[in-house]
């Protein structure tokens, strides 16, 4: 059996302790057996939609065309809609739930080109609660897609412009430096922040970090393994944003650091070279 897509790319908050991934993968296969897929990660915060949507924006320029099926949902079995979204003119969709979840991703790609409310009753299972429209309504309306049924056979568009954004932090200049927060931390410690790695090139190799009033030098370095011990590295990662590291451990728990932190980068100046940078003291396993 051919149709429209051959992947569906899945994203959640659903872990992997239980058994919902295990199930929607199997309602897909039951509506798509032709499809791959692709499990981006299960590992996202319980109801944490601000990292799912960051986790789906830094993945969306390395998917598969196709559909991604996003399923972050507190407020599942309320008033808020499921959506399908198209972005670049049919080249991929996104599906899951209307509450910021999808919009950084669909932002990274160009905009939606067009939006439709999931209410087909024939394109989803009947529910014996309210609690997993991901197995529900979500995933077979993936899978129908995959096998070619019209997005406006899913349900009646609506328009992109009333889509729920998503709601990213945005750096601020103060008192000659740039303020910023952690977005995300990996599982190695890197803490991933929201400040153009641009601007801070303006500032200097060598820079003043401030965290909780405590001052670090940071120095930019172009690999984690080039950041001296004691000190704190500046980044580019993988999504060409900027993070904070430390060498071979963890800068979030050295620095005490976690999502949504706030932190100031700023030129270094004639006091920091007189005592007050606090160089990090590299904890041992113990000691955590």
């Amino acid at each position: 059996m051919t149709g429209r897509f051959d992947t569906i790319s899945f994203l959640s908050d659903f872990g992997l302790a239980d058994d919902f991934v295990g199930v929607v993968h199997s309602v897909v296969r039951s509506i798509a057996p032709q499809v791959t897929v692709v499990d981006i990660t299960h590992g996202i915060a319980p109801h944490d939609t601000r990292a799912g949507g960051l986790a789906l924006a830094r993945a969306a320029g390395y998917l598969n065309p196709g559909v991604v099926l996003a399923v972050v949902d507190p407020g599942v079995g309320t008033d808020r809609r499921p959506v399908a979204i198209e972005v670049g003119d049919g080249a991929s969709v996104l599906v899951g739930p209307d509450n910021g979840l999808l919009a950084p991703a669909v932002g990274m790609v160009g905009g939606a080109t067009r939006a439709v409310e999931l209410a087909s009753d024939e394109h989803r299972l009947p529910s014996l609660g309210s609690t997993f429209d991901g197995r529900d309504l979500f995933a077979p309306a993936a899978a129908h897609l995959c096998n070619g049924v019209p997005m406006s056979e899913l349900g009646p568009e609506i328009d992109t412009a009333t889509l729920v954004p998503g709601v990213l932090p945005v750096s601020r200049e103060e008192d000659g430096g740039l303020v910023g927060e952690v977005l995300w931390i990996d599982r190695f410690g890197n803490c991933q922040i929201n400040i153009d790695p641009a601007d801070v090139e303006q500032l200097g190799a060598e820079l003043r970090l401030t965290i909780e009033g405590e001052h670090h030098t940071a120095v930019a370095c172009d690999a984690y393994d080039r950041i001296t011990t004691g000190r704190v590295g500046l980044v580019i990662d993988s999504s060409g944003l900027l993070s904070i590291a430390v060498a071979r451990a963890s800068a979030a728990s050295e620095l005490g650091l976690a999502e949504g932190s706030e932190l100031k980068v700023s030129v270094l100046d004639d006091s920091d070279s007189s005592g007050t940078v606090t160089p990090i003291t590299l904890s041992t396993k113990e000691d955590r």
